[in-house]
């Protein structure tokens, strides 16, 4: 599709059809071959508009689309995959609800705060970053494809915090439905000996 101006009803209606609500400018001209200047003053343009939305510098969203925190976590920082408290609590291996959306990633640590919501990534070797799987949900009509760590190895990242004291340890962790072995598994890629004696500590108080 080449074109010299760009029309937002034309550019909405193909994003839409494409299933895209979330893209970067670099994803933006791969769709609509114009200039990076015409890119980039589309966008600006249209969100002080109001029909785009500004995750961060140079990732942007349509106003009008229904995200998925996790679709919004998988997007902001790449690497990343969805882990630490975020999945054990959506898996009930700890009571309480999580309020940060977590992952972890082999880029340096950081945070984000998007419409109230707190995310993070927290650095892991790149070694350790295996254990997640792609998820398939359909949200709002579209299909949403995001990657979340494996309970396992959610566990294992978030107690390899734990060892590192970058985290406090819960008292209420549910292990019952876990496998030990992937557990071990996955703890032995940190290569931290602290942690494979917390995991056993763990499984004693059983």
């Amino acid at each position: 599709m080449k074109q010299k101006k760009l029309n937002f009803l034309v550019v909405g209606k193909i994003l839409r059809e494409k299933n895209i609500s979330i893209f970067t400018l670099k994803t933006f001209k791969q769709i609509f071959p114009v200039s990076s200047w015409q890119a980039s003053y589309f966008l600006e343009a249209y969100t002080k508009k109001g029909f785009f939305r500004r995750l961060k510098k140079g990732l942007y969203a349509l106003e009008n689309a229904t995200l998925d925190e996790k679709e919004i976590a998988n997007a902001l920082y790449r690497p990343s995959y969805l882990s630490l408290e975020y999945v054990l609590a959506k898996n009930s291996i700890i009571p309480e609800r999580a309020y940060i959306v977590s992952s972890v990633t082999t880029k340096p640590t950081r945070f984000f705060e998007i419409a109230d919501k707190g995310f993070s990534y927290l650095k892991i070797k790149r070694v350790a970053f295996v254990g997640y799987r792609s998820n398939q949900e359909n949200l709002g009509g579209k299909t949403v494809y995001t990657l979340v760590a494996e309970p396992e190895k959610a566990l294992v990242d978030y107690l390899y915090f734990v060892v590192l004291g970058r985290k406090k340890l819960n008292d209420r962790l549910v292990l019952k439905n876990l496998n030990k072995k992937k557990i071990i598994r996955y703890a032995r890629l940190f290569q931290r000996k602290k942690l494979l004696i917390l995991i056993d500590k763990l499984y004693d108080r059983k």
